[in-house]
């Protein structure tokens, strides 16, 4: 079975199934030196699906992963979709508290930890059966926890409106929302993922976290439609990089720092990348130099999606196709529609050409749209706007404008723009003119509080190697480069910016750090 764009809907376990009967040899996951087949895979499916079911677990109820990447990780997600449930993967990098506050709020029945996990003492929910993926001692081993080999769930007909997952958002202060995204959703991902490539003999190559929403729109359709899915359990250039050589990867997905930090090897050029076809990336702020960069020296499409784990509206730059919009993420996908609105929620109007009249927040709907955050209603409805015939929407909380050939172009977070004495400051036209001086790296602009102006941006810069250029002077030059309202307060170098396990920078700690500084009595 193929999963085509014009296909009925076919829920992922019963695609996985599909390919062991027609390619029970070919390689399905692979993992450092392990390896999973097509048989092998269905199998475990099977096992983990039964021993949910033996539980007690029925469909609708959720169950937690929290580990790094492994190929067993992989095989209780799914088993878990086999037998009904959702799952909530959560990432290990939360805090001990966080990640309890979570799996509550999933009402998850059980949580599949590893070593590292389990040493944090997380205080899980008593009624959360707790299974170790390493088969450490502390909790339950996998091993011992699964049911003799052979072993088959009853079958499940999984309905589209079914819930497929939890993703839970990175929350500055308290417990983050369950985005619940239905089987009809991913649904939506794989269709689209045919037009790129995906097939029987794709090959992808993951260096992201598998709690990530990045990921998983890269591993359900390569799975899906029966490739192989490389998994890269801690990102590092050069193991990536040896990886692509082993493995001969078709397809990657990676955040934008990721392919910064692999385009500065000396020896990038070295390797042998001509077995890529399609490279996509999202979560974070790509720049058009890097664009330029990585299209000009590895063989392949470039893709930059722009969207949210909630869903809506996606954006799609072709970047191969398109090498003058590489300013822009590109043009609303096909079957998605893109709007702005202004701060009364009414519609910026648009040229027949597709300029927009001016920016606003950007809002989107399409077949992928999540049901809603679980179990906060208010919150679903923050996030909703709905259009004069009564359509629904998600809101961004991004602030563009579309050009006059109908690429969007971003701005910022509309939280993260600066209102400094009555003007409105996009922090990304300050890092674009840092990045244009040969000693920046890496920079970042944040709005801090004003006595005079109520807000005024700073500046956080990270130094190119071989550089020893002063604070004060880097604060000098882009002042000099930028209008009277937009100058610099201040400018801070650091050795690097803090950054999310799929890179996005950390606006708020860079904040609070500036602030804890500033309240600091000065010697």
């Amino acid at each position: 079975m193929n999963a085509t764009l014009n296909d009925r809907f076919h829920d992922l376990p019963s695609l996985v199934a599909a390919h062991a009967r027609a390619r029970p040899a070919a390689r399905a996951l692979v993992c450092g030196d392990e390896l999973l087949d097509w048989r092998g895979l269905d199998a475990r499916v099977d096992r983990v699906a039964a021993s949910l079911q033996r539980d007690g677990l029925r469909p609708g109820d959720v169950i937690a992963v929290c580990a790094a990447s492994s190929i067993d990780y992989v095989a209780v997600f799914l088993g878990a979709l086999r037998a009904g449930a959702a799952v909530a993967p959560l990432a290990p990098g939360s805090t001990a508290a966080q990640l309890a506050d979570m799996a509550r709020d999933a009402d998850a029945r059980h949580v599949f930890i590893d070593a590292g996990v389990d040493a944090m003492g997380v205080p899980w929910p008593a009624e959360a059966r707790r299974v170790r993926l390493d088969d450490g001692d502390a909790a339950e081993a996998l091993s011992a926890w699964l049911l003799p080999p052979g072993r088959r769930p009853a079958p499940v007909a999984i309905e589209p409106d079914w819930p497929f997952n939890l993703i839970y958002s990175s929350g500055t202060t308290g417990t983050p929302k369950g985005i619940v995204q239905s089987h009809a959703m991913r649904w939506a991902h794989v269709q689209r993922a045919a037009t790129w490539g995906y097939a029987a003999d794709a090959v992808t190559l993951i260096a992201t976290p598998l709690y990530s929403n990045t990921t998983l729109v890269s591993v359900i359709p390569t799975l899906a439609h029966g490739g192989c899915v490389v998994l890269c359990p801690k990102f590092e250039a050069g193991a990536y990089l040896a990886l692509a050589h082993r493995h001969r990867p078709t397809h990657t997905m990676l955040v934008p720092v990721q392919y910064q930090r692999l385009m500065a090897r000396p020896d990038f050029g070295q390797h042998d990348l001509s077995s890529f076809r399609f490279k996509f990336s999202t979560s974070a702020p790509f720049h058009a130099a890097l664009k330029a960069d990585v299209l000009a020296r590895w063989p392949g499409a470039l893709i930059e999606f722009y969207g949210m784990t909630e869903g809506g509206g996606t954006c799609i730059l072709l970047a191969h196709l398109h090498p003058d919009k590489l300013h822009t993420v590109g043009q609303p996908a096909e079957g998605h529609e893109i709007r702005l609105i202004d701060e009364a929620g009414r519609e910026v109007p648009r040229t027949p050409g597709g300029a927009s009249a001016g920016s606003g927040e950007v809002v989107g709907r399409s077949p992928a749209m999540m049901t809603g955050y679980h179990k906060q209603p208010a919150q679903t409805a923050a996030a909703e706007w709905f259009d004069g015939e009564g359509r629904r929407y998600i809101r961004t909380g991004d602030v563009g404008r579309f050009d006059e050939d109908g690429f969007l172009i971003l701005h910022d977070r509309r939280k993260d723009m600066i209102i400094s004495g009555g003007f409105n400051i996009y922090p990304s036209d300050l890092e674009a003119v840092l990045r244009r001086h040969p000693a920046v790296a890496d920079a970042a602009v944040v709005g801090v509080p004003s006595a005079e102006w109520g807000e005024t941006p700073v500046a956080f810069v990270v130094r190119a190697a071989g550089h020893a250029d002063g604070a004060e002077a880097l604060r000098e030059w882009v002042n000099a480069q930028v209008g009277k309202t937009q100058r610099l307060s201040a400018l801070r170098l650091v050795g690097e910016l803090p950054r999310s396990p799929i890179g996005k920078v950390l606006k708020r700690e860079l904040r609070q750090a500036f602030a804890e500084a500033t309240a600091r009595p000065q010697p």
